[in-house]
């Protein structure tokens, strides 16, 4: 596998051009209702291109994210972006964390200092980890897939190569949004070479097998079954599109970065513990940070494909097929799908359950310590 040294520079015209589009933008007229009952606040997304095009330093930013060591590899035909940072302790652990959308390997860079050097914040070196971060195939820096099929399957499969090629035979796997069903992914293909995964998220497209074998759904199960529906009627209409339509929607998110900036940000808002206020989880440059990697890098379109994809090819499991290396999961309490233990574990090998105190999806930019805890103690037995 070869593998190359990666830093990010964005040419200065590409920057110049992003600030003369947002400048000209065509704002749509604020409808009649109370701020983001229909979705992005027109008020507050003003205020945000503002200071995207007049506050925002992309240097700053880019220099912060160059601090992470970052290569690309060519993996089974395909290029891969990714950051791989070394831990520090006397034998540091193999771990693949995937993001998810509308996230990127940007979500993980306060998650990566806890756990690459966990003495730093008052845990034990015997806990660090040697972190492998990729960029998901067609998100960022990472190619987009030149042919039909790369579903969370496939990308499992990939995962599988890179931490070979990185010298990694067994690791654990950790993720949430697109990034559980790889990891649920990697463990189901590749027992031999997962020791364990770790979750915070289940994927919408989970379904364990209902043999006449199995015991009929408790009340808790048919409760999370029902809510899923109502969320899913009332909130998931992007992922319906993305599933669906996504080459439509790639044309206007390519073209408008205020229309990529509202398509993400209201997601951030509606799903993390923020109380609607977005900036109390999240600050103005974190969220430019990887609202202008999807901008800059012009992956959106690709990177909503994957929803396709795993239309096609869901999470769902026959008759008696299980899971077999153990599984952890966080619960985050604003979380946008709160699964009850059972209905994991008619599937998988549940050994860690935890409901955590606070914190949403973005869980490793909201509660980077919390998050980092949890995964030490999954994964401290398992370490080989």
């Amino acid at each position: 596998m070869h593998i190359e040294p990666f830093r990010i520079s964005v040419p200065d015209e590409e920057i110049d051009g992003l600030r003369q589009r947002l400048r000209q933008t065509r704002w749509a007229p604020a409808g009649p209702y109370d701020p983001w009952q229909q979705g992005v606040d027109s008020g507050w997304l003003r205020e945000f291109v503002q200071y995207w095009a007049d506050g925002f330093d992309w240097r700053a930013a880019e220099h912060r994210l160059n601090l992470q060591p970052q290569f690309v590899a060519q993996v089974d035909a395909q290029r891969v972006h990714f950051a791989h940072r070394r831990g520090v302790g006397p034998k540091p652990y193999p771990l693949v964390i995937t993001h998810g959308w509308p996230g990127s390997f940007f979500e993980f860079y306060a998650l990566l200092d806890q756990l690459c050097d966990p003495a730093a914040f008052g845990a034990q070196p015997e806990d660090a980890f040697d972190v492998v971060v990729p960029s998901l195939p067609g998100f960022a820096f990472s190619q987009a897939p030149t042919k039909p099929g790369t579903s969370a399957f496939q990308v499992a499969d990939l995962w599988v190569s890179l931490m070979r090629g990185l010298g990694y035979d067994r690791f654990g796997a950790q993720g949430g949004d697109l990034g559980a069903g790889v990891s649920i992914a990697l463990a189901l293909r590749h027992p031999q070479n997962v020791d364990g995964v770790h979750l915070n998220f289940l994927p919408g497209s989970y379904e364990p097998s209902r043999d006449a074998g199995q015991a009929p759904l408790t009340q808790d199960e048919q409760d999370f079954l029902r809510t899923k529906e109502q969320w899913a009627a009332l909130e998931g209409g992007y992922a319906h599109m993305h599933s669906t339509k996504p080459e439509t929607l790639a044309y206007s998110l390519n073209d408008s970065p205020v229309g990529l900036a509202a398509w993400i940000a209201e997601k951030f808002r509606a799903w993390s513990d923020c109380d609607g206020q977005i900036e109390q989880a999240f600050s103005r440059d974190e969220l430019l940070t990887n609202i202008s990697l999807y901008w800059h890098t012009q992956s959106m379109g690709s990177a909503i494909r994957m929803y396709w994809e795993n239309r096609l090819q869901p999470m769902r499991f026959a008759a008696g097929q299980r899971v077999s290396p153990p599984v952890g999961f966080a619960r985050f309490p604003k979380e946008i799908s709160q699964p009850p233990r059972s209905w994991l574990e008619r599937t998988f090998n549940v050994v860690q359950w935890t409901d955590m105190p606070r914190g949403g999806h973005f869980a490793a930019m909201e509660e980077p310590a919390l998050l980092a805890a949890e995964i030490r103690k999954f994964f401290r037995p398992l370490r080989r």
